[in-house]
């Protein structure tokens, strides 16, 4: 299959060029201005053709908490979402498809789902998402959420402790099921990529995190976790290690040009050097650090010290959106307070590339993905310059990145197969999509969380808030 993008607007050094693109079997096989056309045309004309970005880290499955769980902090907010998660995989199916389109109307053309597992169906958990993302088109990473310790011991112990239950299943059988899943769902030829993504240090024991090591390596597969998303999770660290979680991690070998990180908002200077030094990715979800009060991350510190940075966001019930023009944006201009000095501001354009070539990176990819140059894969999206929320003209990047674009996504492209057109995702029934997600849920405001009333006091108390009313 081929065909030939006429006339369309793409960034170059010196601004802006018009040009064509051609696309034969599903790469870019030539960018130039008066190609001669093969294959199906496509007008570009009054379009901004980008990369692909990645949305790279979210949760799917929470969509169907989205809007409902009150202002609380993570380790709080965790146990209302975990006391009433799906555990239908029809439920993640539908879920992932409505995280993938979104994704793709903001711009997206992957997305990495840290995929919470139901408890004695975790193999039809990933099932359901894979069906979900190869249905629709959307580049899927995968990286089921595994853990080998119950939700309180993510908390620090303080000077009480807390008494933790058993977690549901052993270190050995959550590795043996991570190279089932391995063996049973990696097809990148067909999309799907598998990660070993442990949560993170506040609930996986040394085993879990150099079992997934020892995997990733033998399967050459990306590694995936959170990582010093709050305060306390940085208490935690020094209590189980005595230094920090980024030590720790380097360590034991987890941090590679192969690993991302989500959040990292809580980590010093030393742990800086350490990212840059392996070529760690950080994830930046600039909505859920926000939603959750778990601070802004250092993102300007982390481009001077050259570590490569991408976009998530996050969660559906911690954002609670997919929409990742607006996680760009927020990601973006937010540290504009945290630096005074304007020439460390992150511009739009570099905005862009940090969720392109930047999440790419993150995943092991950007020889294959990130950008649009002659021979990557065809993962890219024509932006609409007529619509009224880019308009009136001036910097065409300047208004995507900066504005609030509303329809302004006039087609995508993934893998060389077009998955969007004229605004309207062409692989599944949208309305469809849309009556389901209706029809398996309702109208509530009020409900309650046994977890949160058993462990709130002592979070209260760890982190020196008052016991009072």
């Amino acid at each position: 299959m081929s065909f030939t993008i006429q006339n369309a607007l793409i960034p170059v050094d010196s601004g802006y060029e018009t040009a064509d693109v051609q696309v034969a079997d599903n790469c870019i096989s030539a960018i130039a201005s008066n190609l001669t056309p093969v294959g199906t045309i496509i007008d570009g004309k009054n379009k901004l053709l980008l990369p692909g970005f990645v949305n790279a880290h979210t949760h799917s499955s929470e969509m169907w908490q989205r809007g409902i769980i009150p202002p609380l902090p993570l380790e709080l907010w965790l146990a209302e979402l975990y006391d009433f998660t799906p555990l239908d995989p029809e439920q993640v199916y539908l879920s992932a498809l409505g995280t993938a389109v979104e994704t793709l109307l903001s711009g997206g053309t992957s997305v990495v789902d840290h995929l919470v597992l139901i408890p004695g169906q975790e193999l039809e958990t990933i099932a359901a998402a894979v069906r979900a993302y190869q249905e629709i088109g959307i580049r899927a990473f995968i990286g089921p959420l595994i853990q080998d310790k119950s939700l309180t011991a993510g908390m620090p112990a303080g000077d009480g402790g807390i008494e933790h239950a058993a977690y549901i299943r052993s270190t050995k059988a959550t590795l043996e099921l991570m190279e089932a899943a391995i063996k049973q769902f990696h097809n990148p030829e067909k999309g799907v990529n598998i990660l070993l993504a442990p949560t993170g240090i506040q609930l996986c024991s040394d085993a879990l995190f150099e079992g997934c090591i020892d995997l990733g390596d033998r399967y050459n597969l990306c590694l995936h976790a959170h990582l010093l998303e709050t305060n306390a999770q940085k208490q935690l660290a020094q209590e189980k290690y005595g230094c920090s979680a980024v030590k720790y991690l380097q360590q034991i070998g987890f941090l590679s040009p192969r690993t991302s990180l989500a959040h990292c908002v809580w980590l010093d200077d030393d742990d800086i050097a350490i990212m840059a030094e392996t070529q760690s990715t950080v994830v930046h979800n600039p909505l859920s650090n926000l939603r959750l009060g778990s601070g802004i991350a250092p993102i300007l510190k982390y481009l001077q010290a050259g570590v490569n940075v991408s976009f998530g966001c996050d969660g559906a019930a911690s954002n609670d959106s997919q929409d990742l023009l607006e996680a760009i944006k927020m990601g973006s201009i937010l540290h504009n307070i945290t630096d005074l000095d304007y020439r460390h501001w992150i511009t739009p354009r570099e905005s862009v590339e940090m969720a392109s070539l930047g999440g790419a990176k993150g995943l092991n990819a950007a020889n294959e993905m990130g950008s649009l140059t002659v021979g990557k894969k065809a993962d890219f999206v024509l932006y609409d310059l007529t619509s009224l929320s880019l308009l009136p003209r001036t910097d065409p990047i300047g208004l995507l990145i900066l504005g609030r674009p509303t329809n302004a996504v006039d087609s995508v492209w993934v893998n060389g197969k077009q998955i969007v057109a004229e605004g309207k995702v062409k692989t599944i029934d949208v309305d469809d999509l849309r009556r389901e997600l209706f029809d398996r849920s309702e109208w509530t405001s009020q409900r309650q969380s046994p977890m949160v009333g058993k462990i709130e006091a002592h979070y209260r108390q760890v982190m020196k808030l008052s016991l009072g009313g």
